[in-house]
């Protein structure tokens, strides 16, 4: 098929763009899933340039009205995205096709850096490595609080949303859920007092090429398969819930209750559920549970993890895959001598789990999203909900850089210059230079080698 016309040419101002055939968008949610870098806010820019400035298969309203609902929702709000528009435009199998394909290359790529770290970990100069990427595993999660709030917090109603999240989590020591549930209340409350203020809406600022017809519009009509029913909404209900009961009674059914793979489908199972804002709100909630919950790595191992993510496409929450690749590797649910074999299990199971329930989000309360564009009532809590997400993960930034740059206690005699300064440089870089973060974290590394083993 001919390529669809550039940004900004005559052709592309004028005409609607052809229906994409499914072939056309698996081809491109297989190239996401390779090239997904920069964790959830370098994915959405990566969605957003592509599918509505670029092919234009829809339009920027849609895009964001499908974001917003994605960003309140448990779980990793980039892979939600990508399933919620793979399923808006070729309905089931479209959204297996785009959640599937986010996370697969990534699971791979993770399985093989995850047995690399567990068998050569210890090696001087791998540690030496992992010394250099931490600091910049602090900028990048700060960065993404800098990027994401650039495009959310769009006045001072939103701002004071933000920081008040912030505090909450930061000072008073809030829970999440309760957090996004004042937000929301905020939010209902706001749509009637400052109905102007609470229509700000997060996402991409609009741009020139915005102004050309999509395939999906603004004006279209929701496609038929899109439309609200209770009994499509049961039948999903019915085959999610009938998924996850089977997995866990066939894990339970093998190794037992107690095992380590069926604590882990539990455990990350309350975790897809019960944690919002995406990775990087639920990474506290896992370090918490993982580390000295039930013991299934280190601090320093949890950490690491995360470098790692860092560096694979796709959601960075598949930092949970390194999380049961090194609780099976060690536990060794295989029997003696099952390492490897054990850690590729944990990954698999922990990743079905984790994952299961952001389709189930997405094939369920999709249809009744798209009931709502347009609706204050619904979009307003959305928004305030998403700028509250911002100061979560400020304080998730706050939560890492705590672990790396103090890592033996808290006062500031005992920082770690030499990782604050690769952490205030890769900052730099990523902020006023626009280096990628995979370039950012490659010089981190050799900084870290040559601090280490100079």
């Amino acid at each position: 098929m001919t390529p669809p016309p550039s940004v900004g040419s005559p052709t592309a101002a004028l005409e609607r763009p052809a229906p994409p055939t499914f072939a056309e968008a698996l081809g491109y949610w297989l190239k996401l899933g390779f090239i997904s870098f920069g964790g959830p806010a370098g994915q959405i820019a990566l969605m957003h340039q592509e599918l509505v400035e670029r092919r234009r298969w829809i339009s920027e309203g849609r895009f964001l009205h499908a974001l917003n609902y994605c960003m309140v929702l448990p779980g990793p709000e980039a892979q939600q995205l990508a399933t919620y528009i793979g399923w808006l435009m070729h309905r089931t199998w479209g959204g297996l096709a785009a959640g599937g394909l986010f996370v697969l290359p990534s699971l791979a790529i993770l399985i093989a850096l995850a047995w690399i770290y567990m068998a050569y970990g210890d090696v001087p100069a791998i540690a030496a490595l992992l010394y250099g990427v931490k600091p910049a595993v602090v900028a990048i999660v700060a960065f993404a609080a800098y990027r994401i709030g650039g495009r959310t917090l769009r006045n001072r109603w939103l701002w004071a949303i933000a920081i008040a999240a912030f505090v909450a989590m930061f000072a008073a020591r809030l829970p999440f859920p309760l957090v996004i549930l004042a937000a929301g209340v905020i939010g209902v409350v706001g749509a009637r007092l400052a109905p102007a203020a609470s229509a700000a809406t997060g996402g991409h600022a609009a741009t020139a090429s915005t102004a050309a017809p999509a395939w999906l519009d603004d004006a279209s009509p929701t496609p038929n398969h899109a439309r609200f029913s209770w009994r499509r909404c049961l039948r999903v209900a019915a085959v999610c819930l009938g998924l996850w009961a089977a997995a866990l009674a066939a894990l339970a059914s093998t190794f037992g209750a107690s095992a380590v793979l069926t604590q882990m489908a539990v455990f990350f199972t309350q975790a897809a559920l019960l944690t919002f804002g995406g990775a990087y709100a639920v990474l506290p909630y896992v370090f918490q549970g993982a580390v000295e919950g039930h013991h299934w790595l280190t601090a320093t191992q949890m950490i690491d993890g995360l470098a790692l993510g860092e560096t694979t496409p796709g959601p960075l929450i598949m930092v949970v895959a390194f999380v049961g690749f090194v609780g099976a590797w060690s536990a060794e649910v295989f029997g003696p001598g099952s390492a490897l074999a054990s850690g590729v299990a944990g990954a698999v199971v922990v990743t079905f789990f984790t994952f299961l329930p952001s389709f189930f989000f997405i094939f369920i309360g999709a249809p009744f999203i798209e009931s709502t564009h347009g609706d204050l009532r619904f979009t307003a809590p959305l928004t305030a909900i998403t700028a509250a997400v911002v100061g979560v993960i400020v304080n998730l930034a706050v939560f890492f850089a705590m672990h790396v740059l103090w890592p033996h206690g808290v006062p500031l005699e005992r920082v770690d210059w030499p990782a604050a300064a690769i952490g205030v440089l890769a900052l730099f870089a990523l902020v006023r230079l626009r280096v990628g973060v995979i370039p950012v974290i490659t010089v981190s590394a050799i900084l870290g080698l040559v601090l280490r083993l100079a």
